[in-house]
């Protein structure tokens, strides 16, 4: 079964349009999707998919003990007047604000963009965030890819770096729940820290993104084992941003068996 629950658009920090993203799960051939962007919803209602079976995402982002963790919510509603939606709100002040803080850091240190420059590189999104900051220093001249920004002016102990404050993870699960939400903990191969996933569970997360691009065979075990003792659903996805730096493109070829668990608490 070819699925894909993390996805991203230009309405935060993906380079297609909700559109042109569909077309591309359409032309791999993926059965059920979610587009899960960073802190908004925007880009559900601008697109259609009659081809397969679309279940509403989100990606928060969280911050825990300095450390920034990715909180992924499913089957949500798409209107302004729950929980999720203020929550979604003040995130998106906080990206702005922080963008601002770099942006000023940056100038200190030579390196001159402005905030319109960052926000022109959103395309119009609905979330800021450090990847829109990278493209407006290469259309600058200033640097000459993503990666070297990151390296050299975005990262922790460099110059434009600014630490993030968001909602903690524990904040994000109990408003996905209040929110008729599933929560999942993306990427758990990426953190620095995998102690946190106890506490999670403890909290109230429901699932575990066990298949996941970046995530050697030994992880995917461990993950897929680690959800089976706790009782955790596993979901699977391509964190799809630009064809750029994703190149395997959208899509995860799955085992029905490993994803069915999720798709009936959505369903």
């Amino acid at each position: 079964m070819i699925v894909d629950f993390h996805s991203h658009t230009r309405e935060s920090d993906g380079a297609l349009s909700p559109e042109k993203l569909v077309a591309m799960m359409r032309k791999r051939g993926v059965q059920i999707f979610s587009i899960t962007d960073h802190d908004t919803m925007r880009a559900y209602g601008q697109f259609a998919a009659e081809f397969a079976r679309v279940i509403p995402g989100i990606e928060i982002n969280t911050t825990w003990e300095d450390n920034e963790v990715h909180v992924l919510g499913y089957g949500l509603p798409l209107g302004d007047d729950t929980p999720l939606a203020a929550v979604l709100a003040e995130n998106r002040e906080f990206r702005r604000t922080r963008v601002d803080r770099m942006v000023a850091a940056l100038n200190a240190a030579g390196y001159p963009i402005t905030v319109a420059d960052v926000v022109a590189e959103s395309d119009g999104g609905d979330a800021l965030g450090r990847p829109h900051v990278a493209k407006a220093l290469i259309r600058k001249g200033l640097v000459k890819d993503v990666e070297t920004a990151f390296r050299d002016l975005l990262t922790r102990g460099r110059p434009g770096y600014m630490p993030s404050n968001y909602i903690t993870p524990a904040g994000a699960i109990d408003v996905i729940c209040q929110s008729g939400g599933v929560p999942v903990l993306a990427h758990p191969g990426r953190l620095k820290d995998d102690s946190i996933i106890d506490g999670l569970i403890e909290a109230g997360l429901v699932g575990l993104e066990v298949f996941y691009p970046t995530h050697n065979a030994s992880q995917t075990a461990l993950f897929r084992e680690r959800a089976i003792r706790h009782g955790l659903v596993m979901t699977a996805g391509s964190d799809f941003h630009d064809i750029r730096w994703n190149t395997r493109g959208v899509g995860m070829d799955v085992e029905d068996a490993d994803i069915r668990p999720f798709l009936d608490l959505v369903s």
